[in-house]
């Protein structure tokens, strides 16, 4: 359903953290973020709601977030979720696939249209240990097919985040180098808009309040209060992975090794 300025717009966003709006917050610490400002700017009348909760997964947003906007009947949704997928041990991208398709058939159901977003590379804003950057990198790209097959399936409106300039600026990120920052939140309502005027919809200018500046103290104590204790808790999910993993490629290479030693008798 594309719009006009008469239209009263109901539009209801789903997910995880990225959704909620982490890393952009008012001057009393309330988060907003880029489905704050996209909704603000919309022509004509709007309805709000945001059901998303920092650290949902795909099968809390299927069966949990959309039954709370199911009766909501919004006209547009954003659907952002699956970064804490693959931070699990069980992380499974075909589970995944099914979680959201699910998810969508239904909104389409409701005729809303869909926004979704395509993960970007967290390998170039964070510095990790080898073994920990490969199984990152290797769940963000299944992850992401997974949303590139969504996108050929049921033509949902997707941002390709990796194509926004100067995405990997860290003025554009949360001090936690994981969420986007309030800039980056801005950037992400921008980028939307632009995509959902292509596809019809009517916008007024989005306005943005400026940033509020953390000072060196107040990112020491976030990240100890916040960054630190979530790292800690992500590692231990991923631990028997990573210790999976590292078998494998050990096995790997004493195999290798073995059948060369053979080849040479």
């Amino acid at each position: 359903m594309k719009s006009s300025a008469q239209d009263m717009h109901r539009f209801a966003v789903l997910g995880d953290s990225a959704a909620f709006g982490i890393g952009d917050y008012d001057s009393n610490g309330n988060p907003r973020g880029w489905a704050h400002y996209l909704s603000s700017a919309f022509a004509g009348q709007i309805q709000y709601l945001n059901v998303s909760r920092p650290g949902a997964k795909s099968l809390e947003v299927r069966d949990i977030q959309f039954p709370k906007i199911k009766e909501f009947k919004p006209n547009i949704c954003g659907l952002i979720v699956g970064g804490n997928d693959i931070l699990r041990n069980d992380f499974n991208p075909n589970k995944i696939y099914a979680n959201l398709k699910s998810t969508i058939i239904e909104l389409q159901k409701i005729d809303s249209e869909i926004l979704m977003l395509e993960l970007h590379d967290p390998t170039k804003l964070l510095k990790l240990p080898k073994v920990l950057e490969n199984i990152l990198t290797k769940r963000v790209n299944a992850l992401n097919e997974v949303i590139y097959r969504l996108d050929e399936e049921f033509n949902i409106v997707l941002l390709k985040t990796r194509s926004l300039p100067d995405i990997y600026s860290k003025s554009l990120w949360h001090i936690d180098r994981m969420h986007p920052g309030t800039k980056g939140h801005q950037i992400l309502a921008l980028s939307f808009r632009d995509l959902l005027i292509s596809s019809g919809w009517k916008f007024r200018n989005i306005e943005f309040d400026q940033p509020i500046q953390m000072t060196l103290s107040e990112k020491r104590i976030w990240m100890l209060r916040n960054g630190l204790p979530w790292f800690i808790k992500r590692s231990f999910d991923l631990l028997p992975a990573i210790a999976f993993l590292i078998s494998i490629e050990l096995i790997g290479s004493l195999l290798t090794s073995m059948k060369s030693l053979t080849s040479r008798t």
